[in-house]
């Protein structure tokens, strides 16, 4: 799934379901809403500055996980494209299927509303426990405390596209994609 172009596997992952193992159980959850980032020729990348510490992940094996902190939160991203192409798929917002009462607590907000408890790529990490300690890891290995799985039951889904968010560079580039008329997609 994960070894194509990153705008592909960002609608591909649309569906999907995203499992984090932790000691307390399973938090699961449908993945709703994605952006693609298209490696060092996209200015909005973090590749685009070439191969760093910090973007090291991106230009090895597919199906991993790069994380990073911005602003004090955590983003969820899936490195695509083939080894040595740094493109990824940021996760954007994720609708809680299973371990909701856990996902309020690391929250922190044991009275927030189900539709705003992981519609933010900060708000997902935080109620699935996704931090630095996932950085690299392996999505689709079945010992991996973080994985992607292919959706609990089938659905339609009919995908909208618009223009990535929350960037200054390549604003107009249509890269965003969402489950049409999902109410946990962000605001």
């Amino acid at each position: 799934m994960f070894s194509r172009k990153a705008s592909t596997v960002a609608q591909e992952a649309l569906g999907k379901t995203l499992v984090r193992v932790t000691a307390d159980g399973l938090l699961v959850a449908r993945i709703v809403e994605t952006e693609a980032y298209l490696g060092e020729h996209d200015p909005a990348a973090h590749a685009s500055f070439g191969r760093t510490k910090r973007t090291q992940v991106l230009y090895g094996e597919p199906g991993h996980a790069y994380v990073y902190q911005l602003h004090g939160h955590h983003c969820l991203n899936f490195v695509a494209e083939p080894l040595g192409s740094p493109g990824c798929v940021l996760i954007r917002a994720v609708e809680p299927l299973a371990g909701i009462e856990a996902m309020r607590q690391l929250r922190r907000k044991n009275d927030l509303e189900l539709i705003n408890l992981s519609n933010g790529p900060g708000k997902l990490c935080q109620a699935m426990a996704i931090d630095m300690t996932m950085y690299g890891i392996d999505l689709v290995a079945p010992t991996s405390s973080l994985q992607v799985w292919e959706p609990l039951e089938e659905q339609e889904r009919e995908i909208e596209i618009s223009r990535r968010r929350g960037i200054t560079k390549a604003t107009d580039w249509e890269l965003r994609f969402t489950l049409k008329g999902n109410p946990y997609v962000s605001r």
